[in-house]
């Protein structure tokens, strides 16, 4: 995927920078409206938006852009965003590092759920309530960035959990046995875990039942309680995005494509893609 445009560094003038929030219209107007080509981060980012119309399209999945919306984008996703007018909101930026200086672990990150892959990345919808907190955080940090004291990382650090607890609170759904969420969110976590580590390989729900000790029918069911899809979709749209990469954004084959993803056949790959997508993979490319 070495066509694809990927953005290294938060600040292209400053590589030792690991945060940064901007006003979406001041990128609208330094841009002068014009889209992005399809491009990924290694960053976290975050999209708080109160006014905005268009499209966003990530991973190959589009998204209306609206009023009082929130969208997480994950490192390596690959998204664009098209706005038919100047959006109004703001836009935030994050690094793994800046997480580690701030004393924010990964598993915080994973534990709130909000930044999600693979054909789930629908937008946090707000009332504006909601927003207006969300919006009040935003603009403490852009303050705290404009500020020279001893402590601004660490105020944004702060500022930036305040943000994604509240996003968190907003789409999680209140349970009458929280010993049983937790134990599920643990599996959820060790599940994407395995995926990413083995997808290549791993391709049926039992591969990832069995080295998490439990039943292919308990995995899908916890699964699905948590994130609206089984384990099976899961793993499929993980391959399936995988695919779509590789065939928009290299130049090998369908055929080595099939080999790479791990399938045993390239007419195993056709059917699985076509199956997935609506699409065969020569269609898709064309496309």
């Amino acid at each position: 995927m070495d066509n694809i445009k990927t953005y290294q560094h938060i600040n292209a003038s400053n590589a030792k920078l690991s945060f940064g929030i901007s006003r979406m219209e001041a990128i609208y107007t330094q841009r002068k409206g014009k889209p992005d080509a399809p491009h990924r981060h290694n960053y976290y980012t975050a999209l708080l938006i109160k006014q905005a119309k268009g499209k966003h399209f990530i991973d190959f999945e589009s998204y209306p852009l609206s009023d009082l919306q929130v969208y997480f984008i994950t490192p390596g996703q690959v998204h664009q965003l098209i706005e038919e007018q100047v959006s109004i909101g703001y836009s935030m930026v994050f690094s793994v590092e800046f997480l580690i200086q701030n004393n924010i672990p990964l598993s915080f990150i994973d534990d709130l759920n909000l930044f999600n892959n693979y054909n789930q990345n629908p937008p946090l919808d707000l009332n504006i309530q909601q927003f207006d907190k969300l919006a009040y955080y935003c603009n403490e940090m852009i303050a705290c960035q404009d500020n020279t004291h001893k402590y601004k990382t660490a105020a944004t650090g702060a500022l930036l959990k305040l943000f994604l607890i509240t996003c968190n609170q907003i789409c999680t759904l209140p349970t009458d046995n929280p010993q049983q969420l937790e134990a599920s969110n643990s599996i959820l976590k060790k599940f994407k875990q395995l995926v990413e580590s083995n997808y290549l390989t791993w391709h049926s729900t039992s591969d990832y039942a069995r080295a998490l000790n439990i039943t292919p029918d308990h995995l899908n069911r916890t699964i699905k309680s948590l994130i609206g899809k089984t384990a099976k979709n899961y793993i499929q749209a993980r391959i399936t995005i995988a695919a779509k990469r590789l065939l928009y954004f290299s130049d090998l084959s369908s055929k080595e494509i099939a080999y790479q993803l791990g399938f045993s056949e390239p007419a195993n790959f056709s059917a699985f893609f076509k199956k997935n997508t609506g699409l065969s993979p020569s269609q898709f490319k064309k496309s």
